[in-house]
Order: structure tokens, then sequence, then C-alpha cells
């Protein structure tokens, strides 16, 4: 199993501490470093929410190797030319480093706050696949011409991107897999267990045919190098959420999220890997804990 790092600033952290893991996990030999695309979270105090192509503009000059992904982008925040131009930009200023995630948006209460629209699920699917098309259109090299639904293309875009790989990522049993299979690079499932890892990535298959997607799943990782340390960190994690430490245990065990000592973690991901699942991206949300994070690939990884 291959590792990356995947990040929810919008729940707290700042440029420096996002460019901090992300120069750890460029050190650590991690695949990529990843972040989510929200303006808001419902926590309070209501903490600082930065932009994630602002972001990864920054990263693309001040890392060097990693790969750089936003996980995902909703297309209901921008219009499809402006994740295009900000997608070839950041592939440009990051000599072909960004996998570009795409999604049809979810937090209503975000798009409430900030006053976007938020069409009904139905539509901001169509508005996804028109979106898409559109990408794809303005990635292509020569004149871009795309005549969409919702959207329409016309022009010589330039620059075009070197490097750049397009994510889809759901929890979807059918259309969500269907869809990667037919035009993404990668498809990210959100964390759940092997026999449900292995349908979707069985639907994604499919629709793919002969193209080759690479397979990658996203959740938290709740683990220590023996049953003592597991225990400990899994006591601590209850404690700052107010709840019981079995409960909370068997609550994440039955969404899939990987726990247990290193043995236990290892045992896991083999069963994922087993389901089809190439990459893993650890979610890590607390950025003032640097140490808890280095130490959860260190268990993972060692």
């Amino acid at each position: 199993m291959r590792y990356s790092l995947m990040t929810e600033p919008h729940m707290g952290g700042t440029y420096d501490q996002q460019l901090e893991a992300a120069n750890w996990a460029e050190e650590a030999g991690l695949y990529s470093f990843a972040r989510c695309d929200h303006y808001l979270s419902n926590r309070d105090p209501v903490p600082e929410a930065t932009d994630a192509f602002s972001v990864l503009s920054g990263l693309a000059r001040d890392t060097s190797d990693i790969r750089l992904c936003v996980l995902v982008s909703p297309i209901t925040f921008r219009h499809p030319a402006v994740i295009l131009k900000n997608a070839a930009t950041i592939d440009q200023m990051s000599g072909g480093r960004l996998d570009l995630g795409v999604g049809t948006g979810w937090m209503e209460h975000e798009h409430e706050s900030f006053g976007l629209p938020f069409p009904d699920a139905s539509e901001r699917w169509d508005r996804f696949e028109d979106a898409l098309g559109y990408l794809q259109a303005g990635f292509a090299p020569g004149h871009s011409k795309y005549d969409g639904k919702f959207y329409s293309l016309d022009a010589a875009v330039e620059p075009k991107p070197t490097g750049l790989r397009l994510v889809i990522g759901g929890s979807g049993p059918s259309r969500t897999p269907t869809l990667a299979g037919e035009v993404a690079d990668e498809y990210n499932l959100m964390v759940c267990g092997p026999d449900n890892a292995r349908e979707r990535v069985d639907v994604m298959r499919e629709a793919a045919g002969d193209r080759e997607v690479e397979v990658t799943m996203m959740g938290p990782v709740l683990i220590g190098g023996d049953e003592a340390e597991y225990r400990d960190r899994l006591a601590e994690a209850a404690k700052t959420r107010g709840a019981d430490p079995d409960e909370l245990e068997k609550r994440w065990q039955q969404a899939g999220i990987v726990t247990g000592s290193r043995e236990k973690a290892r045992e896991q991901m083999a069963a994922l890997e087993d389901a089809g699942v190439e990459r893993y991206y650890v979610q890590w949300i607390d950025l003032d804990d640097l140490d808890g994070m280095k130490r959860t690939f260190e268990v993972l990884l060692g």
C-alpha cells in the first residue's frame, strides 16, 4: 500500500502549517499531499479556512517533488473555466505535479453562508458531468470546443497541463465509480470496508475497460505501535470527542476505519489492497498536532 497525507484546513490550519505538513510528507516519501476545498466548517468558534487553489499554488513553489492534490473541488464554487485555468496554472507552477479532484459539492450550510447557489442533487450531478466534459476539452491539445447543457467553451486555452491527473471520488455505489472509470485517472473511495470497496472497484473497472485508473481511499486511521499505545490513543480521541472509547472504536470499525495495533493495521490495509485499493490518503485534521501525525505514519510505514 502506498500512502498520501490529506488535511482538512477549513477546520483550522494556516498556510505555514500546511507547508510544514507537506514538507514533512515530501521528506517521508509519501506520494502526495492533499487538502479539501471548503470555505467553512461548523466548529464553534469558527476557525480560519484558506482557499485550496491559493494554498496549492504556494505549495507548488515551496515543495519540490511531492504531488499536490485538491480532494475535491466542488463545481458549485467555481465555473469550470476558473477550475480549468487554476489547475493548468498550478500544474505549470509545480512542474506537472497537480492531481485535480472535482466533485458535485455537498455542504449546504457552507453554500448558504456564502450566498453560493446550491441546486438539488440531480442538477448538481448534471452540472458535474457537464463540467467534466468542459475540463476534458480544455485540457486536450489544440483549440478547445465544448457545447454542453450548462457550459460551453470555444477558445484557444493555454497553457495546457503537462502532468495533471483527474480525480473523481465519492461514496456512491454506481454512478460515481462508473463516471470515474470512463474519464478519471484516479478513483477515490470514501473510507469503507473491503467488501464495499470491492463492489465499487468492480463497477469502476467494468466502466474503465482497458483504461488504467488508480484506485485510492481516503479516511482517518487510529493506530498504535502496539495494543497499549493504541488504547492510549483511542482514549485520547474519545476524550476529545466526548465519547466512550469502546463505543467510538465500535463505530469507527463499523465504518471501515483502520484501527488497532501496527499488526492489526497492516492486516486491514492488506484486506483493502486485496479489494483493489492501491493507495490510502490518511486524513489528518489537527494541524496543531504534527507529532501525532508523524507517529501515525511511523506506525504505518515502520
